[in-house]
């Protein structure tokens, strides 16, 4: 940052620090880049970013950056709030369209109901017959507890290990890297740890309850 850089990455939090301790300096940034725009200007953190955006929008200015803004998902509250930003003439770029409930026709949907007592049980005899013994396999849980749990239950005949936000940054990777080269089978996560995550070849995905 010392010596001037190109282009900054960085969460809301520590950007703002950097520009309130006189680390960082705004003005004269050229494009702005919201990725996942619906949780940046959602309640948690869209304080922050109107702050930072502050420090390099000035109103009415033909000189303000140019603005990007990216999400899987847009309700119209976001397009609402970020006309602030936009230039009157901006464009809408819609990669999705009407497909809205498409997914994969690769993939295949299974719906299984069963007791929160039986479900370690269960997830193990799901992977058995839909993974195999060496296959690759993905749980969701809602919890880091629940996602300890099932990684040490007896219940599941493969190796797994849990993946959240109590794990380290390296242990992260450690795991993801062990899990990509096939050193265990199975990746129990939170939604939150796993999110954007990129591993090919996996073959079965188990939420283990409807996400939210």
């Amino acid at each position: 940052l010392r010596s001037g850089i190109d282009i900054l990455v960085g969460t809301p939090g520590r950007i703002k620090d950097h520009v309130q301790n006189s680390k960082l300096e705004l003005s004269s940034v050229k494009h702005v880049v919201l990725d996942e725009v619906d949780h940046m200007l959602d309640m948690g953190f869209a304080e922050q970013v109107e702050e930072i955006l502050g420090f390099a929008y000035k109103k009415g200015s033909e000189n303000n950056p140019q603005t990007l803004l990216f999400s899987a998902t847009c309700p119209r509250w976001v397009y609402d709030v970020a006309k602030k930003y936009m230039k009157d003439e901006y464009e809408q770029i819609d990669l999705i369209g009407k497909k809205t409930q498409r997914t994969a026709t690769t993939v295949e949907h299974l719906a299984i109901q069963c007791r929160s007592s039986q479900r370690a049980g269960v997830l193990g005899d799901i992977i058995q017959v839909y993974s195999g013994s060496r296959g690759r396999t993905i749980v969701f849980c809602e919890t880091k507890k629940e996602a300890n749990e099932l990684a040490m239950n007896a219940s599941l005949k493969q190796d797994a290990q849990s993946l959240h936000g109590d794990i380290p940054q390296q242990q992260r990777e450690v795991t993801l890297k062990g899990f990509r080269t096939g050193v265990f089978e199975v990746l129990i996560a939170t939604n939150v740890a796993a999110r954007g995550l990129d591993i090919p070849e996996v073959d079965l995905v188990i939420q283990c309850s409807p996400p939210k």
